[in-house]
C-alpha cells in the first residue's frame, strides 16, 4: 500500500471512488458534487490536500483535507476505499497519512462529520483518536446524511 499526494490525473479515480460509496449508502448531495467534480477549486485552491492510496499500481482509496471549522483545524473529507478490496488496510493507511499531512500543514485538530450507520468508519475514527462532539460543540452541516461530528487533537 502506498499513499501519495493527488495529481490532476487522479481526478477520475477521486470522483468514481467517492461516488461509489456515497451513492451506495446515501443520496449524492450538492457539496459532494462540487468537491468531486472540481476538487481543484473546492479543495486544493482552498488550501486543502488530497491523498490517494495505491495498491498494485491502482488508485484504490482517497482522503481529503480542507481548512475550516476554525484556526488550525482541517476537515477530513471524502475518505473512500474500493469496496472489492476493503479489509486490506486502505482506511488505516489513509488515516495515518492524513494525520501526518495535517501536521505538515500546521493543523492542531482534525474535524469530520459522518453517519452513525457507517460502523467500520466510526471504528477507524475512534481507534485513531477522534471523539464524538455533542451539544454546543456541534456545527451546522451542508449534508442531510451527517448525524455525527468528531474531532481529533493532534
Amino acid at each position: 500500500m502506498n499513499v501519495r499526494d493527488y495529481t490532476p490525473q487522479d481526478a477520475k479515480a477521486f470522483h468514481d471512488l467517492n461516488m461509489a460509496w456515497v451513492s451506495k449508502y446515501f443520496t449524492v448531495e450538492a457539496e459532494d458534487r462540487a468537491q468531486l467534480e472540481d476538487p481543484q477549486t473546492f479543495i486544493l485552491d482552498k488550501g486543502g490536500a488530497i491523498l490517494i492510496a495505491e495498491y498494485e499500481g491502482e488508485a484504490v482509496g482517497t482522503v481529503g483535507l480542507v481548512p475550516g471549522h476554525g484556526e488550525g483545524v482541517l476537515e477530513l473529507i471524502k475518505m473512500s476505499a474500493r469496496s472489492d478490496i476493503q479489509g486490506k488496510g486502505i482506511g488505516r493507511a489513509l488515516m495515518d497519512a492524513a494525520v501526518e499531512k495535517s501536521r505538515e500543514m500546521g493543523a492542531q485538530q482534525i474535524w469530520l462529520e459522518t453517519n452513525t450507520s457507517l460502523e467500520a468508519a466510526l471504528a477507524l475514527y475512534r481507534k485513531s483518536g477522534f471523539r464524538e462532539l455533542t451539544g454546543d460543540e456541534l456545527t451546522p452541516t451542508p449534508y442531510d446524511r451527517c448525524n455525527c461530528q468528531m474531532l481529533m487533537d493532534l
